[in-house]
């Protein structure tokens, strides 16, 4: 397999943060062998009783069993304790009735191991897809995991997801809530196979506020709308995306007056992993915001941002620091968005790069290459047409890319 042991250039510079605890939560990984050797490739979480789970899915029509088994107990009634079972190394997708049998003995040994029910037990499975589980790698461990329960352990658990990622990705954010404050921690991973179409990744997302289920559901969908679904790596979207948020309760409640406050919080801490993702986005030297304003509507404004952001001569000028302008405006062509080619106008971060359907009279070649050497870029373009706006992230597309994906499997 190629080497993906080095540390993306774009990784946060002081590592992964540190996350606050989050009362009724708590942590156990486990070395179970399920692809990878000599690592940690299982995270279990525990939920307190009276927890509420929310969650958002891929919409692929090849979801994983998993991804299913979710969506069918989401919104339960908050009966006893609730978990979470994570593997990484077999996405136990496109495996047929074995993929739902697996599911089905994973889950309900949790629930035996935490005296919980199995229809609240959420399991996600992430990497290789077509290939049966071997579960009983999982379930031998399950004993040791719940034993090894410990609320300061989230840290691991975001080691033990990990798939090509470089970095384990976590955020956390504390706001005052009523009666006190509210804690939220969340962990993620995600690395290739990154494409907007719900959460593009396995997201874990832990508060202590005291939330209803609807209300709690609400919020994730909204944020994940803003901020998950605004990435892309390599346009293409997985078969195991799953975010999965739990409320334990145990601390300051949600209400009409800091409701606003906390929402804003949750998008923050998501869009943090979120960006996260890009700036480990496989082979990614460079983090690239694609800003599009001016279009007909914002629907049109996503059409332009995600035809630049996917676009496979655009990455690679990038990752060749070529300001290759050309290509941006192919793309806002091929786009199927309503375009005037003499009204666009088109930045490279403050440099103005076209307008008038031209090259800037004031555009520099060298100056355009200059901006190219940067780590983190903007593409910003007006469409000069009406309001419509959209903001999307994305990273250039190198070699490295190449060399994971094109021996994934060996």
């Amino acid at each position: 397999m190629a080497n993906i042991t080095d540390v993306s250039p774009l990784a946060p510079a002081d590592g992964f943060p540190a996350l606050p605890v989050i009362d009724g939560v708590r942590f156990a990984t486990a070395e179970a062998g399920v692809k990878y050797a000599g690592r940690q490739d299982v995270m279990l979480a525990a939920l307190d009783s009276g927890s509420v789970v929310a969650g958002v899915f891929t919409r692929s029509a090849t979801r994983a069993a998993p991804v299913l088994d979710c969506q069918e107990k989401l919104g339960g009634a908050a009966n006893g304790g609730a978990a979470f079972i994570v593997n990484a190394g077999n996405a136990n997708a496109f495996t047929g009735g074995l993929g739902q049998a697996s599911v089905e003995a994973v889950t309900g040994t949790v629930a035996k191991t935490l005296s919980i029910d199995i229809n609240r037990v959420f399991s996600s499975s992430t990497g290789v897809i077509g290939e049966p589980l071997p579960h009983d790698r999982i379930t031998a461990k399950l004993s040791e995991l719940g034993e090894a329960l410990d609320a300061n352990s989230i840290k691991e658990a975001a080691e033990a997801i990990r798939t090509t990622d470089t970095f384990a990705k976590g955020a956390s954010a504390v706001i005052e809530g009523d009666g006190g404050t509210i804690k939220i921690a969340g962990i993620a991973k995600g690395s290739g196979m990154i494409a907007p179409d719900m959460a593009t990744m396995l997201v874990y997302l832990f508060t202590d506020a005291r939330i209803g289920q609807d209300e709690l559901q609400s919020m994730v969908s909204r944020a994940s709308d803003e901020t998950f679904n605004c990435i892309t790596v390599d346009s293409d979207t997985s078969t195991s995306d799953t975010l999965l948020m739990a409320a334990t309760g145990k601390g300051a409640a949600v209400t009409q007056d800091n409701a606003v406050a906390f929402y804003g919080a949750l998008r923050d801490l998501m869009m943090d992993l979120a960006h996260q993702v890009v700036r480990d986005g496989e082979g990614a030297t460079k983090f690239v915001e694609v800003r599009v304003s001016g279009a007909r509507d914002d629907a049109d404004a996503r059409k332009v941002a995600l035809a630049i952001a996917n676009s496979p001569l655009v990455k690679t000028a990038l990752a060749g620091e070529d300001a290759n302008w050309g290509r941006v405006v192919m793309a806002v062509g091929k786009s199927g968005a309503e375009a005037d080619r003499d009204a666009l106008s088109i930045r490279f971060g403050d440099i103005l790069v076209a307008e008038n359907g031209w090259v800037a009279p004031g555009y520099s070649e060298e100056a355009g290459a200059d901006y190219m050497k940067a780590a983190e870029l903007l593409i910003d373009i007006d469409m000069g047409i009406a309001a419509g706006s959209s903001t999307v992230w994305t990273c250039d597309l190198t070699h490295g890319y190449i060399a994971i994906n094109a021996d994934y499997r060996s």
